[in-house]
């Protein structure tokens, strides 16, 4: 299983990529040392902080013609990476 399920592309987080940070969804039992090995490996930079925040799914319903459908949408894991100064990511690259 991969460490990096996918980056986030976001209007908030492309605010922090001007600074440095850039956002990915990880995998829920990653540590913040599994995060900055993974993210150097993939992308050839040098990370020098991680901080990880973790979502629990949210509770969602819906009027059918059964009946009320009830669930929980995925929780997941969200992690701001900051990489060295003069270093880019760049996610558009393989388009």
């Amino acid at each position: 299983m991969s460490v990096l399920v996918k980056p986030l592309v976001t209007e908030k987080i492309s605010a922090l990529n001007e600074e440095g940070r850039y956002g990915f969804i990880v995998a829920r039992n990653a540590n913040k040392i599994q995060i900055k090995q993974a993210v150097e490996a993939m992308y050839g930079v040098t990370v020098e902080d991680v901080n990880t925040m973790r979502y629990p799914g949210k509770k969602k319903s819906r009027q059918t013609k059964s009946g009320m459908i009830s669930g929980r949408t995925a929780s997941y894991k969200k992690a701001i990476v900051k990489v060295a100064d003069g270093e880019v990511i760049d996610f558009y690259s393989g388009i």
